[in-house]
């Protein structure tokens, strides 16, 4: 049994306690057995973004290709997750799809008008300034000027 104080109740006058049960079949004391739960419960998390996102389509029946889709989908949660880090804010923990609906599918275009370099963001965005903050940590400078269209 694992005791948390309950953050609902911050000026309660005497702490309020939310237990949490688990059952294990291990031999480890209950402080590491809630560690070794808790990182297993972290990559359940990963196993469900994989699954939502590119191991729902699995390529054929042959392993050399379905190694090489699991690998390539690998490397892309691995770069989401950094970009989500990078983007900061709640796409620092945000799900596989929320990063691609928010920072990865953005509904914008690069114009060349006058052979200067112009971003065209919508204009009402509400993902614009982590999208650019993402943009600042990776790149290092401001994207080109921006326009919205």
């Amino acid at each position: 049994m694992r005791r948390v104080k309950d953050a609902r109740y911050p000026d309660a006058l005497f702490p309020v306690w939310r237990y949490h049960p688990f059952f294990t079949d291990t031999d480890e004391p209950v402080d590491v057995a809630d560690i070794t739960h808790r990182r297993h419960a972290i990559i359940e998390t990963v196993f469900a973004d994989l699954i939502d996102g590119p191991l729902a389509h699995m390529p054929s029946g042959r392993f050399g290709a379905n190694s090489a889709w699991i690998l390539c989908a690998a490397i892309a949660h691995n770069l989401q997750r950094a970009a989500g880090i990078l983007a900061g804010g709640a796409h620092a923990v945000a799900r596989g799809a929320t990063l691609r609906r928010r920072l990865i599918t953005i509904p914008a275009r690069l114009a060349r008008p006058q052979r200067r370099p112009i971003l065209h963001l919508p204009a009402h965005w509400p993902w614009a300034t982590h999208w650019l903050r993402l943009w600042r940590n990776t790149i290092g400078h401001s994207p080109p000027a921006t326009a919205p269209t």
